[in-house]
């Protein structure tokens, strides 16, 4: 009988991180990096995983920022809309509960400066920690949440993939494509309720900036409301589903707390980012090792 690494299709050549040999050979699907050995696409299923996280995912400042906007939204939600709807049924009894109307309306516009500095906060992180990595020649543009013609191809690999047309996902990037799309999601989000909720809130000085004041106040009005019905709908139905409700993940994924990713989670969605940390993590490089000498693949 022969062993798993007899099966797979080895290389000879030393092929670095970004420029690795991916061969296919019957159902077995390999990556070999150098110092390690040919990596099974389905790896993932025989190596162990802290929950709470076993290799980088986020950067304390991401963890902040998303706990803080996570947070935010939820107040800025049920208050906005509960006052947006206060002729409905619901609403009063809600409204009791942050102490009337007024308190209701002073919380929701705390709420709101605490959402603005989170994502003042984020755009001093992003473009302050883009140029540190261009200074250091460091900077992946990979490993950003930058759309490119790769998730295209991603996608299409994806839905073969769920249709049993492909025998493995594709090997994605740090940030697949559902969360470029989340976080594309976000950015238009944010710019529409700041943009209108601020219209709102200061009606006489956007008065001096739009053309036509009342219609664009009462665009400001309609937009502000739509977009956090539209914002909610889509974090609790598609963001939360697709974060930690999935099978692997469920009840809770903690990476937005412990800013680490599992293991099993990122050579299974994350392949190409988990190649990348085999090559600066030692540890890992030698666990990765350790596993695929105990399932009788070969390693270097």
């Amino acid at each position: 009988m022969s062993t798993p690494s007899e099966n797979i299709a080895t290389t000879s050549d030393d092929v670095s991180v970004d420029t690795m040999t991916d061969t296919l050979e019957g159902e077995q699907d390999v990556t070999y990096v150098e110092g390690v050995g040919n990596i099974p696409r389905d790896i993932y299923k025989l190596v162990k995983s802290d929950p709470l996280g076993d290799l980088p995912r986020y950067s304390y400042h991401i963890v902040i920022q998303h706990f803080l906007t996570f947070i935010t939204f939820l107040v800025l939600a049920s208050t906005g809309l509960t006052l947006h709807f206060s002729d409905l049924w619901w609403a009063p009894y809600v409204i009791s509960l942050f102490g009337g109307a007024d308190t209701a309306r002073l919380i929701h516009r705390v709420a709101a400066f605490l959402m603005v500095a989170a994502s003042v906060y984020h755009l001093i992180t992003i473009i302050g920690g883009t140029l540190q990595k261009v200074s250091k020649k460091q900077f992946d543009i990979k490993r950003t949440q930058i759309p490119g013609l790769k998730d295209l191809k991603d996608i299409v690999h994806d839905m073969k993939y769920f249709m049993g047309k492909e025998n493995y996902r594709p090997k994605m990037e740090k940030f697949m494509y559902k969360q470029k799309l989340h976080y594309l999601a976000i950015l238009w989000g944010s710019f529409v309720l700041i943009t209108a909720g601020t219209s709102l809130l200061f009606p006489e000085t956007m008065a001096t900036i739009w053309p036509n004041a009342a219609f664009f106040q009462d665009l400001a009005r309609l937009m502000h409301a739509d977009e956090a019905i539209m914002a909610l709908t889509v974090i609790v139905f598609w963001h939360w589903s697709n974060v930690h409700l999935v099978p692997g993940r469920f009840p809770l994924q903690w990476s937005f707390i412990t800013g680490k990713i599992t293991r099993e989670h990122q050579i299974e969605e994350h392949f190409l980012e988990y190649i990348r940390n085999l090559k600066e993590i030692p540890e890992e490089k030698e666990y990765m090792k350790k596993v695929l000498k105990e399932n009788g693949f070969e390693t270097n």
